[in-house]
């Protein structure tokens, strides 16, 4: 039998394995525990591609097979859906035929599989996320339990901290309510703590990591944006351009177009929601310092940040946060592909080399297909991109 190409549904303890040939003609369907599973793949010829769906564990398990010498394929799970038979019947099996289908798709995209150091970096970007959620919930939670009580405080955390901290020391208050105060108290200097030493891990990390320090360079993007760009897309040329890598990270609008004509909807918001907030968060924050920088000394700003304030004018503050983080992403890119650091003034060389290029050249080449990535700002914003 050529076995060349597997299809595996992965788990915890039972994985459920569909064999077939270059052409993925299925040849035999089987089921195994985890010592099984692992032994069975160290029987494999050299060079079998072994797909997976791109769940929790599949890049552990795209490591041990690249140490075993095959050829891991992981893939999205909203790629696999569409190939499995019966979309009424889920079961391993039928999604290991249906992870097997998708593997020989015409077109199909892969995702890259993450080094140990990657993983372990993104681990304090997550217990990070939980350690926050932790605390916002804790403070829901005892602000909702004192309005039972007829104590309503206003929002705010700040607001909310104080007011406990004067609940616990005031003798008017109920000696249970001041005890649930204070260990409420406690327990958020606890989770402070905890976030204090993840944000403390971040930035020791970046600091050792000469791609993080390059996307630093880029206004809009710190060091906790930086690191987790950096641990999440080891590579980016994995990416044909700009315009694919935010598309994954889901901050493109929806496409729908038929007929020659192409309709625009709302932003996707697929792909990893931890990094486009971090990104929305960023463009929110160099808008804001175009505005306040437009009332104090409209004068000294530079083409990108009025770029940002028509945007802002056109579209309003949240659509042009989004639409800048769009921007950022794909200066991302940029660095990340290539290496270099941000360079506000690259479109003075691109004018210098290209003094003759019109805006209307411009918005003629955008509209038969040149990537928006090979552009400079100063010409993109000229033809109201």
């Amino acid at each position: 039998m050529n076995t060349t190409t597997i299809g595996v549904d992965l788990a915890k303890h039972v994985f459920a394995a569909c064999v077939g040939d270059g052409r993925g003609h299925e040849s035999q369907l089987s089921t195994m525990k985890r010592n099984e599973f692992v032994k069975w793949l160290s029987t494999l010829p050299a060079g079998t591609v072994v797909a997976m769906e791109a769940c929790s564990t599949a890049h552990y398990w795209g490591r041990t097979l690249q140490a075993l010498g095959l050829e891991p394929r992981l893939i999205a799970a909203e790629f696999v859906k569409p190939y499995r038979k019966n979309q009424h019947v889920k079961n391993d099996a039928r999604d290991a035929e249906a992870i097997l289908a998708a593997l020989h798709a015409p077109g199909m995209r892969f995702v890259a599989v993450k080094t140990e150091v990657q993983q372990q970096r993104l681990c304090w970007h997550r217990l990070r996320e939980g350690w926050k959620a932790e605390r916002t919930a804790l403070f829901n939670r005892i602000r909702g339990l004192l309005s039972e009580f007829g104590f309503i405080i206003e929002p705010g955390a700040a607001k909310l901290r104080r007011e406990l901290a004067e609940m616990e020391s005031d003798d008017a208050y109920p000696q249970t309510i001041r005890q649930m105060v204070g260990n409420v108290r406690k327990h958020l200097t606890v989770l402070d703590e905890r976030l204090a030493e993840c944000d403390q891990q971040i930035a020791r990390q970046g600091r050792a990591d000469p791609v993080v320090k390059q996307l630093c360079s880029r206004p809009g993007i710190g060091m906790l944006t930086a690191d987790a760009m950096a641990s999440t897309f080891g590579d980016a040329r994995h990416y044909k351009n700009g315009r694919q890598f935010s598309a994954s990270l889901g901050i493109t609008p929806r496409q729908h177009g038929s007929g020659g004509k192409t309709h625009l909807g709302r932003i996707t918001r697929r792909g990893e929601p931890y990094l486009r907030s971090l990104l929305v968060q960023g463009a929110r924050c160099v808008l804001q310092a175009a505005l306040r920088l437009y009332k104090s000394k409209p004068e000294t700003l530079n083409r990108l940040q009025l770029w940002m304030l028509k945007l802002n004018e056109r579209i309003g503050y949240h659509k042009a946060a989004v639409a800048i983080a769009n921007k950022h992403a794909r200066q991302v890119w940029a660095m990340l592909s290539k290496g270099e650091a941000y360079n506000p003034d690259a479109y003075l060389d691109w004018e210098a080399a290209h003094a003759s290029v019109s805006a209307g050249d411009v918005q003629h080449a955008t509209d038969f297909g040149a990537a928006e990535d090979d552009l400079p700002t100063a010409a993109l914003a000229a033809v109201g991109v």
